[in-house]
């Protein structure tokens, strides 16, 4: 058996890891919840070290603690923030509903690294002081979802668009066959369908940088309920500014700390903004298949870059394995939506009991829009190859393009031309040539595709 220690807590002796840097409450939480098996994630305990190390500074400048406790921990705290004690936080994501478990589990390994030097540090008296794990966790979903949304996700989508963008420059000359309905519609250029994915994405990041407003208020200084009780009237300020200066962005206290211990709107909403985010990538994901989807067989606009065997067993095959991982990260987004969005609804009388399960829906959607448009952008969106031949033959057949005759010989001519030439198979220039008093040359000006694209009434 691996060798213990016996540590204590309010409710008594229990034993620990003898190598853990957590205490008893730790391992009550350890020993209560083994149900997933997944920890909380890094960043979020990255963000109650953050609000840790504040608090240490904060209650210092206010003479509540002492300087050399303050400094011991802020030393601590720095270090978990680096990420230099990760493997001791053990707490499952399914645990307490406040996250308590989650917030001790912070405290006590900085008092027990803050006590390293001989100096006598508690985790409820000092670490926590100020402090209630009901103000602590909302404060922490903030924090830790502001931070990544702002260095994580915003940056991997700016750098997605600008890939579609470049390509979309490149590509301004190809013009295709549009679809609505799957069905043949008017050409477009091969910019303009590109260039709807990046007002998607543009739009989808005006969305994130709205919710980022109100998340950046927060519930720290409510302590237990939302009145303050045991927090110094300028501790609440004096944090949100000490956590800004930790980061780029503007924190502020909410304007209620009931409203921000009892609910968590702000998550709800920027769960909403993932979700939305999520269909953009599903759109793109879906288009890039289809444009791939052949060689020979589909449509084979596209040809993504072959980055794997596609079939263990018909040789040679290739699959759109990028698109198909983002389809499926953008699906899992949208279910942890809906667990986010019940959660929300799960705020009692003072307290939203189910954090740990908003905290962890929100950062692993982060997580996982990030990583997918990092990996759309650069493995699939800047390295495929346009195959122009398979664009150009389907684009002079393709009878939809009578649409640019209604205003010169009506819908119902227009209509009988285009059903004429998709019967026959014959390109829709011969049969309006037959079939109306326009000249060939007439014709050919009215019906070219690439002046098609530029809209306006045909003249």
């Amino acid at each position: 058996m691996s060798a213990t220690r016996s540590e204590r807590d309010s409710m008594g002796a229990l034993e620990v890891p003898a190598d853990a840097l957590y205490g008893a409450q730790t391992q009550r939480a350890v020993n209560n919840f083994p149900v997933s098996g997944q920890a909380m994630p890094a960043p979020f305990i990255h963000a109650i070290a953050r609000i840790k190390l504040a608090a240490a500074r904060v209650n210092a400048e206010l003479g509540l603690l002492d300087d050399e406790r303050a400094e011991a921990i802020a030393t601590a705290a720095e270090a978990v923030i680096r990420g230099e004690h990760d493997e001791h936080f053990p707490v499952d994501v399914f645990q307490t509903g406040s996250g308590t478990s989650s917030n001790m589990n912070v405290n006590e390994v900085l008092a027990n690294l803050a006590s390293r030097k001989g100096l006598e540090v508690g985790p409820n008296d000092h670490v926590n002081m100020g402090q209630s794990s009901n103000d602590v966790i909302p404060t922490a979903i903030h924090v830790a979802a502001a931070l990544e949304v702002t260095n994580r996700l915003r940056p991997a989508l700016v750098h997605l668009r600008e890939t579609i963008d470049s390509r979309a420059a490149d590509l301004d000359g190809v013009v295709k066959t549009g679809r609505t309905h799957l069905m043949d519609a008017m050409p477009l250029r091969m910019s303009q369908e590109l260039g709807g994915w990046s007002s998607q994405l543009g739009q989808a990041i005006e969305r994130l940088d709205s919710a980022l407003v109100r998340l950046c208020r927060l519930a720290q200084g409510g302590t237990a309920v939302g009145t303050g009780i045991n927090a110094h009237p300028e501790f609440a300020e004096r944090m949100a500014a000490r956590l800004s200066e930790q980061s780029v962005l503007a924190f502020t206290p909410n304007d209620s700390f009931f409203a921000s211990l009892a609910s968590q709107d702000a998550a709800v909403e920027l769960s909403g903004q993932l979700r939305g985010l999520a269909c953009v990538i599903m759109k793109i994901a879906n288009d890039l298949r289809w444009m791939n989807s052949g060689p020979l067989a589909g449509l084979g606009e596209i040809e993504l870059e072959a980055l794997q065997p596609g079939s263990s067993i018909m040789p040679g095959k290739v699959n759109p394995v990028i698109p198909e991982s983002a389809a499926q990260a953008a699906a899992q987004v949208i279910g942890l939506d809906t667990a986010v969005t019940v959660a929300g609804q799960s705020g009692n009388f003072q307290l939203n009991v189910m954090l740990p399960l908003i905290a962890h829906n929100l950062l692993t959607s982060i997580t996982l829009m990030s990583n997918t448009a990092w990996l759309l952008g650069n493995r699939a969106i800047a390295t495929f190859r346009v195959r122009e031949e398979n664009l150009a033959e389907p684009l002079s057949r393709n009878p939809i393009l009578v649409t640019a005759l209604n205003s010169v010989i009506g819908y119902n001519a227009a209509a009988a031309i285009a059903k004429q030439a998709y019967q026959a198979g014959r390109p829709i220039i011969e049969v309006a040539e037959e079939q109306t008093e326009l000249s060939r040359e007439e014709l050919t000006r009215l019906l070219d595709p690439a002046a098609l694209t530029r809209g306006g009434i045909p003249e």
